[in-house]
């Protein structure tokens, strides 16, 4: 009887400290840690006068961009975001649907920009919880705004110049531009320190130049660029002209521009759309990995934990 009575015994320690053990290795990860970081990267599509994929059947034209981005939790659903994001875009004619008649302009540009925006999130999901219940996955939409580099260039004789200094349709536009990223995106949960996240994102613009491109057709302003040219390239500025028709039926065969014939046509060369109300912008598609900052993470991160265990090993 004494026997079984120790037996007893014996094993309802055990089960307590063993519950307890539970317990606290359950209760180490019930944190609400409202600040994460994320890093992602993924391709870019520019939307302008040199490409239009809403109208014509053009295909895909991708840069890329990658982007580095601190959140934070405000509310059961609501999270909100600082992010860095550097992209490149660029456009060109020859690939374009010949129903679009552009080709003929032998148009191109390019350019790697940067850009800082504060967003907000709403997600599908409670995001105010402990990190260990968080879901596995979750949608969100987001919108906001932020300021983007602006710098436009296109090659002339093997060189990439740039394009806004230039004002090559007589209309100067800023630097610097305001930029609203709209989207979707999902969350996976890889462990109770990380997500895996997809995003499809849109930045809209108030500016019709991140291509350098607006007007019809050069007739309002093809006589200050024959001015900058002058003859035969000796005004004070004949790049303007060069960069501005790039027509192979109003090149002479040294590949300058032909000034009668740019003349004799009164300008009338197409250049963009000419509406005026039709901004610029780029869509992004990105695969990123978002590490929640808890008090912890440095002493269960499985690199901390190996180099530790390196301190102690002699042989």
């Amino acid at each position: 009887m004494l026997r079984l009575l120790r037996n007893i015994s014996f094993f309802l320690i055990l089960f307590l400290v063993s519950e307890q053990t539970f317990a606290q290795s359950l209760y180490r990860y019930r944190f609400e840690e409202p600040w994460s970081i994320s890093v992602s990267a993924g391709p870019t599509q520019y939307f302008g006068e040199l490409y239009s994929l809403w109208k014509y059947n053009e295909g895909v034209q991708p840069d890329w961009n990658a982007n580095i981005a601190l959140r934070r939790t405000l509310g059961t659903r609501i999270r909100a975001r600082a992010e860095f994001t550097y992209y490149q875009i660029s456009g060109q004619d020859p690939p374009s649907d010949p129903r679009a008649l552009r080709t003929p302009r032998n148009l191109h540009f390019r350019a790697r920009n940067m850009e800082a925006s504060l967003i907000g999130e709403f997600h599908w999901k409670p995001v105010k919880v402990y990190n260990i219940t968080r879901s596995y996955f979750n949608l969100y939409g987001f919108a906001g705004v932020g300021m983007s580099s602006n710098d436009p260039k296109a090659q002339l004789r093997g060189e990439w110049v740039a394009l806004r200094p230039l004002q090559i349709e007589n209309n100067p536009y800023n630097k610097y531009i305001v930029v609203f990223p709209t989207g979707i995106g999902a969350k996976y949960k890889l462990s109770v320190y990380a997500d895996l996240t997809l995003e499809l994102n849109y930045r809209w613009t108030l500016t019709d130049y991140m291509d350098d491109i607006s007007a019809f057709n050069v007739s309002e302003f093809y006589l200050d660029l024959l001015a900058d040219y002058g003859t035969n390239g000796e005004g004070p500025n004949p790049d303007r002209l060069r960069l501005a028709i790039r027509n192979p039926d109003f090149l002479r065969e040294n590949g300058e521009p032909d000034v009668q014939k740019i003349l004799n046509n009164r300008g009338r060369i197409r250049r963009g759309s000419g509406l005026t109300e039709r901004f610029d912008g780029y869509l992004g598609i990105n695969l990123g990995i978002e590490i929640y900052l808890s008090p912890d993470i440095w002493d269960n991160w499985i690199f901390r934990n190996r180099l530790y265990e390196k301190r102690f090993r002699f042989w």
